[in-house]
């Protein structure tokens, strides 16, 4: 089992997948794309967006979110939300949490929302209404990979 997992659902602009596909790649971590995606994803577009880093990340696409649920099923949903009853910093992420962040324009529908586990918020300055999905995955990410020791052991320079 992989120790965290990210899932991008139907995500409508290609230069934040692209940023989060780097993501996945540095920090060896599996992205999951619920689809659909709100540009068409193809190998010349996630080239562009995701640069050299997309043939290191391991991208598995969902056709709809019920076959992404069946395909982690068993595993603790964590999404980001500016709605979220619990702060990123007083959470404690373990072994096999997915952390999921919704579309850029809407972010995801109650029907989903209500099948996470935790809802998550990141605690911003106030007036403020939210971070770009891009950054609020990294810092989860950063975050939960801290807490379990999991950032890749770095080359010897």
């Amino acid at each position: 089992m992989d120790l965290l997992r990210l899932a991008l659902f139907q995500p409508d602009i290609p230069q934040n997948a692209g940023t989060l596909v780097r993501l996945s790649a540095c920090l060896g971590i599996p992205l999951d794309i619920i689809e659909p995606c709100g540009f068409l994803w193809d190998e010349k577009r996630m080239r562009r967006a995701g640069m050299d880093y997309v043939d290191h990340a391991r991208v598995d696409r969902h056709s709809s979110w019920a076959v992404f649920r069946q395909a982690l099923a068993g595993r603790r949903l964590v999404l980001l939300t500016t709605a979220g009853g619990t702060r990123l910093d007083s959470f404690s992420f373990t072994p096999g949490d997915v952390i999921m962040v919704g579309r850029e324009s809407a972010g995801v529908p109650a029907d989903v929302a209500a099948c996470a586990d935790i809802a998550l918020r990141i605690p911003m300055a106030a007036g403020l209404r939210s971070l770009n999905v891009a950054l609020a995955a990294t810092l989860a990410v950063g975050e939960g990979l801290r807490q379990l020791n999991g950032f890749p052991p770095e080359e010897q320079r």
